[in-house]
């Protein structure tokens, strides 16, 4: 709800779902556009802080995936909290580097009034949208997915 006293920052949403959804190696030199210079970053596998350590994530999802991409399938922006459900499309490198794999997800996003991003989490389900997919490790949690269900 947008009311006198709170910025509408639907504009910069749109900005930047559009910006993540075109997310590329060359885009990265862009966080500073997105980010406050001190943001906190956290998913089930970081949590740092500055956007040169954001960026190392992302440096280090392209280098280790093939074709990574964003698809934003929803947002809720309430005063300067926003949340975007996605996909997260991808082939790995090593392993099935064929089949594109999807995880879905879901970031919470504290903003600045002027629409820049002071807090970002990541909600997703590491072992369902990721260990299963593994060779290996995928076998070992479903079977244990399995058991805990029986």
């Amino acid at each position: 709800m947008h009311t006198d006293d709170t910025p509408d920052l639907r504009p910069a949403i749109d900005r930047l779902c559009t910006w993540f959804e075109a997310i590329s190696p060359r885009t990265l030199d862009q966080l500073d556009a997105f980010y406050t210079a001190d943001a906190r970053f956290k998913d089930p596998f970081n949590e740092v802080r500055g956007i040169p350590a954001i960026a190392r994530i992302f440096v280090h999802m392209f280098e280790s995936l093939h074709g990574p991409r964003f698809v934003v399938t929803a947002r809720i922006v309430e005063g300067t909290q926003c949340f975007l459900a996605w996909e997260f499309r991808f082939r790995f490198k090593r392993f099935d580097t064929t089949t594109e794999q999807v995880v879905r997800g879901g970031s919470h996003l504290l903003m600045t009034n002027d629409g820049l991003i002071r807090d970002h989490r990541d909600y997703w389900d590491a072992a369902e949208e990721l260990y299963e997919k593994l060779p290996v490790v995928g076998g070992l949690m479903r079977w244990l997915k399995q058991r805990a269900n029986s």
